[in-house]
């Protein structure tokens, strides 16, 4: 069996060792984000949903630079939102301050759902790993 090649950001949350994940891993050109969520140093959410989103796309962004990436080297994004007709509107307002990527934009597919382990938005993505010389 091949050994995973996990990526973890500076300070990560106890919710990887919690729930015995990698915030990462690189394989074949690509880096498989797992799901980011806004969580506060402990793993418990954080109650305000704008300021859950921005920790959730925080905490992607660190672990996209542990792997020495930005936001534009995204290829594929999924959310999950738990009240999507109500919380599409901060989603895409907190996204264009702190992402920030120019077209062309990576493909997203965004998921209603009930239940996020108590939180309410959730963000996974493939990046396409840099070719070095």
């Amino acid at each position: 069996m091949t050994q995973r090649d996990a990526v973890f950001p500076e300070g990560r949350h106890a919710l990887y060792e919690e729930h015995g994940y990698s915030a990462a891993i690189r394989s074949n050109g690509f880096l498989f984000v797992s799901g980011q969520v806004g969580s506060l140093p402990d793993g418990s959410p954080e109650p305000d949903f704008e300021k859950q989103v921005e920790l959730a796309l925080l905490n992607l962004k660190a672990t996209l630079a542990a792997a020495g990436l930005t936001f534009d080297d995204i290829i594929d994004v999924t959310t999950f939102h738990t009240d999507a007709p109500n919380q599409f509107e901060t989603v895409l307002k907190v996204r264009d301050r702190v992402m920030a990527t120019t077209p062309p934009h990576p493909a997203w597919t965004a998921i209603g759902t009930t239940w996020l382990s108590g939180f309410d938005f959730e963000i996974k993505v493939v990046a396409r790993l840099r070719e070095t010389a």
